[in-house]
């Protein structure tokens, strides 16, 4: 078996993913299908965390324009995040992966309260932990959380989990035909160009504390086991360009 090149890392999952070709919900073929991925990420040795959004369930944006106030929608938006949190648990224990989600708000009774110390014991014990209702702040995205988290406990790397792009490129490749994809941009360079990536605050939050970020289509089959073995999947964000 490969030895993966990474020995932690956290995998960003938008909510949206995991509601496959429906219009929102959960697909249950989806959720079977990511954690066979993080179980085979895991089985290389490597530490994995993950993130989850909500978008599936419940998207804040809308609540506002509707007239919700923005803090009560983003605190409903992290619910949601814990209920595809919960899913996602319970797909991954059926695959034998043991599994521990943590919240950013106290819902006792479902999961344990986020200690960044227990995440990482849990990692080192080689179980996958899940990081759920964001970082318990209003006015902060999942990918924010996905980034702070990643730094708290010492990620090598955020895998920024897409689909149907594979990469970052320098137009929409689903509207431009002719948009040219990266193998390997800036942090800096990215945030100037105002590509639609991540958040600003996330990608800030990565490139002070020189946080590398791989974007990919996990709905390749194995592309995830195969970017943490070293090979070239996505696109890489970080200070240092690849090797030639």
């Amino acid at each position: 078996m490969a030895v993966a090149s990474v020995r932690r890392a956290v995998l960003k999952l938008s909510g949206e993913s995991l509601r496959g070709d429906g219009g929102a919900g959960l697909d249950w073929s989806v959720l079977r299908y990511l954690a066979e991925e993080v179980r085979e990420a895991a089985a290389l040795g490597v530490q994995m965390a993950l993130v989850v959004g909500g978008g599936n369930i419940w998207r804040g944006a809308e609540a506002e324009q509707k007239g919700m106030d923005r803090a009560t929608a983003d605190y409903a938006g992290m619910l949601a995040t814990l209920i595809n949190a919960m899913a996602l648990q319970d797909a991954l224990e059926r695959a034998g992966v043991d599994t521990r989600t943590q919240t950013a708000i106290d819902i006792r009774a479902v999961a344990e309260p986020y200690i960044r110390r227990r995440a990482i014991r849990h990692l080192e014990k080689g179980r996958v932990v899940i990081f759920a209702a964001g970082t318990g702040n209003p006015y902060m995205t999942t990918d924010t959380t996905a980034a702070l988290r990643a730094v708290e406990i010492g990620a090598d790397v955020l895998l920024m989990a897409k689909h149907r792009v594979d990469g970052v490129y320098d137009a929409d490749p689903l509207k431009h035909a002719s948009a040219k994809k990266f193998e390997w941009i800036e942090h800096i360079d990215l945030l100037n160009r105002r590509l639609e990536v991540m958040d600003s605050t996330a990608l800030s939050l990565c490139m002070e504390n020189d946080l590398p970020i791989r974007v990919f289509d996990i709905f390749h089959p194995g592309s995830t086991a195969r970017l943490l073995r070293g090979e070239r999947v996505g696109t890489l964000i970080s200070a240092q360009p690849l090797p030639v």
